[in-house]
């Protein structure tokens, strides 16, 4: 065997040694490829992210919304609770205006009656047309005695006779006035119940516009979310693509590194393999060598109590009163979705009824009312047993502060008598202590 056969035989058993070969190469994805999915991702996020400022936008809205549902059922709640007083003060007028009326037709009847009978006394006193206590009232006097007495007895009869009809005519002016005070009275509250009934009309009317407005909101935001929603599952697809078009590029990289490698390593073999095989040079005489470089308890706990006893039981709007809940009432949209007029619960000023009630503390069925009910505190200084507030007047929300930042309430239509933690936004600067 020559030697260049023999170099020849070395370097093929260098190159097929033991040696693991590397594996064929990965698919390596364009950097036009990798840029156009990296931008179809950027574009999904982009629509990801406007779709959520949209939805941040409309559900801010949904809360305003609902918030204002809440004030439109306590206005509808002070407008029931403002009918219901307005009945009662026309029902006391018309009463007190139908006695008046007798007063006055009982004394225009005994004023009648004392005219007859001053008549008959005076038919019997006069005779010939003469007056009173004239010469001819006195004929038939058996004795001077006799004339003396009827002198003094006319005297007497004629005056008792007019001072009681002189009486009887003051009564009946007096039941007169009393009547026409009464009448007066009654008109003024039979004005009041009508503008409280047309109140409650325009207080439902103003509730169901706001209950519209919040399902079309509602569906509105349904709607955003729903596209939110498609657009995250594009995104998450187009960031997997460009995920997978990443990894094979990385893949691809660590293959060609692992085959430069090997190539190095080939070469250096081969070289090896060369150079044992090469004749040996004659020996010279050693060359310097060039240095290397360096590698290199009490009442207020009595209403607390209460109101927490009632965890768990269902809202129900319009629902609740001293004694415990109480079947809702129908409201024409967001708790008639829910059949709170079917169900036995508290809303939010029905549940403060009912604790407070256990203290011996009454508050009307309206948040706007129970919010003047008592004294204001700082809310800073709120402490439990305190009404917490939310809207205009207090009118759109109450519930009842438990301390440590937290509070039990009857929510909305869907839920139950719950703690919470104290929602500060739309929240009244004052709370209502009772206690």
């Amino acid at each position: 065997m020559t030697r260049l056969s023999a170099v020849v035989v070395l370097m093929t058993a260098v190159l097929t040694g033991t040696a693991a070969a590397v594996p064929p190469p990965p698919p390596n994805p364009s950097d036009a490829e990798i840029s156009a999915s990296r931008a179809e991702a950027d574009a999904k996020a982009a629509r990801v992210g406007e779709l959520t400022g949209r939805l941040t936008q409309a559900e801010s809205r949904l809360q305003e919304l609902m918030d204002e549902v809440s004030y439109k059922r306590e206005l509808a709640n002070k407008a029931r609770v403002d009918l219901e007083t307005a009945i009662s003060e026309a029902e006391a007028a018309r009463r007190d205006a139908a006695n008046a009326r007798v007063e006055a037709d009982a004394a225009t009847a005994a004023v009648e009656k004392s005219r007859k009978e001053l008549d008959d006394f005076a038919a019997a006193s006069y005779a010939q047309g003469t007056t009173v206590g004239s010469f001819s009232a006195y004929i038939g006097a058996k004795s001077p005695e006799d004339l003396l007495a009827r002198a003094q007895m006319l005297e007497a009869v004629s005056a008792s006779s007019l001072n009681r009809l002189d009486q009887v005519t003051r009564d009946q002016g007096t039941a007169a006035n009393l009547d026409a005070a009464a009448r007066a009275a009654l008109k003024k509250a039979e004005d009041k119940q009508a503008a409280a009934d047309e109140a409650k009309k325009v207080a439902e009317q103003a509730q169901q516009a706001a209950v519209e407005a919040h399902s079309a909101q509602a569906a509105a935001t349904e709607a955003l979310q729903s596209d939110k929603d498609a657009v995250e599952r594009e995104l998450a697809a187009a960031r997997s693509a460009v995920g997978g078009l990443e990894a094979q590029r990385q893949q691809y990289d660590q293959w060609t590194e692992a085959k430069r490698r090997e190539d190095e390593e080939n070469a250096r073999r081969a070289a090896a393999a060369a150079a044992a095989a090469a004749p040996k040079p004659q020996a010279q005489a050693p060359r310097p060598v060039a240095s290397a470089p360096a590698p290199s308890g009490n009442r207020v706990q009595t209403v607390i109590n209460r109101a927490l006893a009632q965890r768990g039981v269902i809202y129900a709007w319009g629902g609740g009163n001293y004694n415990g809940p109480t079947y809702g009432v129908r409201d024409g949209g967001v708790a008639d979705s829910f059949g709170d007029y079917r169900k036995i619960g508290f809303d939010c000023s029905g549940l403060m009824m009912y604790a407070f009630a256990g203290a011996g503390v009454y508050l009307p069925h309206y948040s706007g009312y129970q919010y003047n009910s008592g004294r204001k505190v700082p809310l800073s200084q709120m402490a439990p047993g305190d009404m917490i507030f939310w809207g205009p007047g207090g009118g759109t929300h109450v519930a009842l502060y438990l301390g440590g930042g937290m509070m039990v309430e009857a929510p909305h239509s869907g839920a139950v008598v719950r703690i919470s933690p104290v929602r500060y936004g739309g929240i009244m600067p004052y709370v209502t202590r009772m206690l």
